[in-house]
This record gives structure tokens, C-alpha cells and sequence, in this order.
């Protein structure tokens, strides 16, 4: 059944492009000091199709998203265990001087 009226039950992922102004830096330099870049909403993000500086409300939403896909990455790319030599070359042996780790090298 499709839904007629009201909000998505998700919100989606829009494309983001860098700001075209600042280059993504959320700030321009002025004469004596940086000023929030009002192309973008001083966000540093715009829509890739449109150029347009997104509600805050939206733009808050969207980099909650990418936020959270970047730690989902973060997160698999952390669970990597090494296996054979690596594995036993980095944890403790004790065989070196006082029980610490003695590599050999």
C-alpha cells in the first residue's frame, strides 16, 4: 500500500556536493578575518543537482546519516583480527625481560 500524505516513514539519503563558494570549508575569507559562507548556510554542503543551500532541519538529518554510515565502515573496519605471525608477533610472549613481550628483532 502506498503512502498518500504526510512525511516519509524514512528519510532518505540525499546527494551532497561541496559548496561551490567556500570549497566545503563552511567559511570565505574577507579582507581581515573569515566569514561564514552565506551560499551554504556557512554548512560547507549543498544539493549536487541544484546547487541550493539546504534547511537546517534537512542538512541536520542528512549529516546524521552519512555520520552514521561513516562509523558503520569505521566499526567493520575495526573488527579485523590478524591470524598466524601477525597475530602472535603482536600479542605477549612473555618471554622477554620481567614477562614483557620479546619479539625477537
Amino acid at each position: 500500500m502506498k503512502k498518500s500524505h504526510g512525511p516519509a516513514f524514512r528519510a532518505a539519503q540525499l546527494d551532497l556536493a561541496k559548496c561551490p563558494a567556500c570549497r566545503g570549508r563552511a567559511v570565505i575569507n574577507g579582507v581581515f578575518h573569515e566569514l561564514a559562507c552565506v551560499q551554504c548556510s556557512a554548512s560547507g554542503w549543498v544539493t549536487a543537482e541544484t546547487g541550493e543551500a539546504l534547511p537546517l532541519e534537512v542538512l541536520v538529518t542528512q549529516l546524521s546519516i552519512r555520520l552514521q554510515a561513516a562509523e558503520q565502515q569505521i566499526a567493520q573496519f575495526n573488527c579485523f583480527k590478524p591470524a598466524g605471525a601477525e597475530a602472535q608477533y603482536n600479542e605477549n610472549n612473555r618471554r622477554g625481560a620481567g614477562g614483557t613481550n620479546y619479539t625477537g628483532d
